[in-house]
């Protein structure tokens, strides 16, 4: 048992307890429950209750969530085309979001895999600056995937 001052008062009954609590008016809480004996203190309960809100709150805001966006490619998407795609990966990758960059085989372009991998490639060498590769260009099923996250 701990006090309000954060002196330890041993090992002492509930009873006794419950009447150190009263007689200073604040509570008796369960701290550590698990342990043998259970570890108790005498606090201010909708105090502690209000600060653990507050600690929350405050981790709360003070962390980030990231987002994946997607970015989608064709085995016969234009030159200009990938130019623009990958400035916009760049920004995406700027605002620390993660980047999944799909390669998408439409019907018979499923042939043209080492096409679609040679363009993931090139994306991969232009984008090497800025970027950790977390998943090197992978197909499943009909679609070659690579995600990519901002360098810290």
């Amino acid at each position: 048992m701990i006090d309000a001052e954060g002196k330890q008062l041993g090992i002492i009954s509930l009873v006794d307890a419950l009447a150190e609590a009263s007689r200073v008016g604040l509570d008796v809480v369960e701290v550590s429950p698990n342990s043998e004996p259970p570890v108790c203190r005498i606090m201010d309960y909708g105090k502690f209750r209000y600060q653990q809100n507050k600690k929350q709150q405050i981790a709360k805001k003070h962390q980030t969530t990231v987002q994946v966006k997607e970015i989608r490619f064709r085995p016969k998407t234009d030159g200009h085309d990938l130019d623009v795609k990958i400035r916009q990966i760049r920004k995406f990758l700027e605002q620390q979001d993660k980047v999944k960059i799909s390669m998408m085989f439409r019907g018979r372009e499923i042939v043209y895999t080492d096409l679609g991998r040679k363009i993931m490639e090139s994306v991969k060498r232009q984008l090497e600056d800025l970027a950790i590769f977390d998943q090197e260009p992978k197909l499943e099923g009909r679609n070659m995937i690579m995600i990519v996250s901002p360098k810290k």
